[in-house]
């Protein structure tokens, strides 16, 4: 009998009882759509893909169809082929023995990359880099809360009994053991679950608000790599906590007073010989890495609508919130939106804080990238390193309005040229969609203020 050679093979002969495939789709939005694929398709997933019209990826966040650019009711809707991420078919244990996934990719029907996949913006922001002799080396930080299930699907953020302790999480206690102890179940079976799917997770802790936690991804010497082990996360921190009895969300800010979940980038760059260019030695790093937190800094305004994409996402910014608030840098220093951590300085890197959780890692990463390159490029010079509360009053240069973000992502120059000025004017579109459509829903506010005023 022949040894099994090719991918799906290798994984049939490991997983015999797998019934079904669910092709991953991460949109724009950060919303995991695709299909599921039943066995008999398999081969025929592999060898010709599967067809799906690119405007799947130019929803709105519930899924209603923006027609951006002409895309979806003007077009007729046509399809574009999917195709496997080869290395990413995976099992997925929470789901049953017949489970597994993969992750897709889009490609238009002559072969060419689709260009509405965050996944390919991606890609050609860091071939840009690397015909520089630039190569990012990334780990991901990523902050969600647990809910209870049954309040949560009513539309109600409610912290969860705790499953293993049976301790209702009010409490806001940062680091606590005590309440890593009330989801060591989740955790066990979270390291479980990413052990089989190759998600390289790292330490876990909990946060600044009652129910709040963060997961820690390994560095990675692949970009493209690391915004697909954050999107595999999310979606086994989802599948995992309904197993336990409770419900996560990645949302930026679910409750009005307490701590927002970030998405925090930590890159390092190296040249082709394989040395960090943000090391010379020195505790403060290297001239180059001065540039690319300059270049960070200064495309910040235009890079908002990226690293905030709805209105929810902008409660998260605020003074003294732990949450950077403007165009700020400094070392060992939480308060500023790009960080320089404390350590060896072999491994000096930086830590971009901006984007919240609900952020698609693959735009946000390019972004970073882009400001980076931008930077070394135009050799910026950043302002003074801040030592003290960075976070204590909004910066009036950068947009904390989705409008004044989306607007920016409009009018701005530098983001447009590294991410295509096409892709974001169809990302704008969208969000503006969505915005629009959020302004016609009337609130209660609104009424108790202006139905009878006195």
């Amino acid at each position: 009998m022949n040894e099994p050679t090719t991918e799906l093979e290798q994984f049939l002969a490991a997983h015999p009882t797998t019934e079904f495939i669910d092709v991953l789709l991460p949109d724009l939005c950060n919303v995991i759509r695709g299909k599921r694929v039943s066995r008999k398709q398999f081969d025929k997933l592999y060898d010709d893909g599967i067809l799906l019209p690119s405007s799947t990826f130019l929803l709105d966040v519930n899924g209603v169809g923006t027609n951006a650019g002409g895309r979806g009711f003007s077009d007729g809707d046509p399809d574009v082929t999917v195709l496997p991420v080869p290395g990413s078919l995976a099992p997925v244990p929470w789901a049953g023995s017949g489970a597994a996934q993969v992750l897709g990719l889009l490609y238009e029907l002559d072969g060419s990359p689709c260009a509405v996949d965050p996944r390919h913006v991606l890609r050609d922001v860091v071939s840009r880099l690397a015909s520089d002799g630039l190569h990012p080396v990334v780990a991901l930080e990523l902050e969600f809360y647990l809910l209870d299930a049954e309040r949560a699907d009513s539309g109600e953020a409610h912290p969860p009994v705790l499953p293993e302790t049976g301790r209702l999480a009010e409490r806001t206690q940062v680091y606590s053991l005590a309440d890593l102890d009330g989801v060591s179940g989740f955790l066990a079976e979270m390291e479980s679950v990413c052990a089989a799917q190759s998600v390289p997770l790292g330490g876990a802790s909990s946060e600044y608000a009652a129910g709040q936690f963060e997961i820690n991804l390994e560095h990675v010497d692949d970009p493209v790599l690391a915004a697909d082990h954050a999107i595999l996360l999310q979606r086994a921190v989802r599948g995992i906590a309904r197993k336990h009895g409770v419900a996560a969300t990645f949302m930026a800010k679910p409750y009005p007073d307490s701590a927002g979940n970030g998405l925090h980038a930590h890159v390092s760059i190296l040249d082709d010989a394989g040395r960090n260019v943000f090391d010379d030695g020195s505790d403060q790093g290297s001239g180059v890495l001065k540039q690319a937190i300059a270049g960070l800094l200064a495309l910040l305004p235009e890079s908002m609508g990226i690293f905030a994409p709805n209105v929810n996402s902008f409660r998260r910014f605020g003074p003294n919130l732990y949450v950077p608030t403007g165009r700020t840098w400094g070392y060992n220093n939480r308060s500023v939106s790009v960080r320089v951590p404390a350590g060896d300085t072999k491994a000096r890197r930086l830590e971009h804080r901006m984007a919240g959780a609900d952020a698609n890692p693959y735009l946000v990463l390019a972004a970073i990238f882009s400001g980076i390159h931008h930077g070394l490029t135009q050799k910026l010079d950043p302002p003074e390193p801040r030592t003290d509360n960075a976070g204590g009053e909004l910066d009036p240069a950068v947009p904390f309005t989705w409008q004044g973000a989306l607007d920016h992502l409009g009018s701005g120059s530098v983001l447009r040229d590294y991410l295509g000025a096409s892709y974001l004017d169809l990302y704008r579109e969208c969000k503006q969609f969505e915005l629009d459509a959020f302004h016609k829903e009337f609130t209660p506010l609104e009424f108790r203020w202006y139905l009878s005023p006195e």
